[in-house]
């Protein structure tokens, strides 16, 4: 695509339960500073009235994570067709000194985490917000070779995929590496 209109993502929305407590849990354990709010008792965009604050919370990089707080609406709920592992909202962070400092830091907050686990050409930690959404924390680890291999077969597996609904076998050497490097640490 030459003339590709989308120039980044602006903002990533979710819900909240309490909108005070997401801003104060977002900067006391993940450092995010809160720089915006929005409060209508009519939606913008539709005219119908349901009461909200949306906040805003500056990710880095000119990345912003939001939040809605809506009392007039049910509880909120997770689909329960969804394994809880697969919606999550994944953030970076620069190498790996800088997550396992991020991953004390937030077991010292009293937060579960899980990992890191070892993804080939990036390593992880997963843990939850108060509003229940599961958050990945990443370091890539991955290098210049390994990323082009991975785009030169992304095609490939999607066609196979598509066609089988079988896991393609194109990057299995992402699992060989961290099974090589988990035996190493013995």
């Amino acid at each position: 695509m030459t003339n590709h209109p989308v120039a980044g993502i602006h903002h990533a929305a979710y819900r909240c339960r309490d909108a005070k407590e997401t801003v104060e849990w977002y900067a006391r354990v993940l450092g995010m500073t809160y720089t915006t709010a929005f409060a209508e008792d009519h939606v913008p965009s539709t005219g119908e009235y349901d009461p909200y604050m949306h906040i805003f919370l500056d990710a880095g990089n000119g990345n912003i994570i939001a939040f809605f707080e809506l009392p007039n609406q049910p509880e909120m709920g997770k689909d329960p067709n969804t394994p809880a592992w697969v919606q999550h909202i994944a953030l970076r962070v620069p190498d790996m000194p800088a997550l396992l400092a991020a991953k004390a830091h937030i077991e010292a907050q009293g937060v579960d985490v899980l990992g890191p686990t070892h993804h080939g050409i990036f390593q992880s930690i997963y843990f939850f917000d108060p509003n229940g959404h599961r958050l990945e924390l990443a370091a890539d680890i991955g290098t210049a070779d390994q990323y082009a291999e991975l785009a030169r077969v992304a095609p490939l597996m999607l066609d196979e995929w598509s066609q089988t609904k079988k896991a393609p076998r194109h990057a299995d050497w992402l699992h060989e590496i961290a099974r090589a490097e988990h035996a190493a640490k013995g």
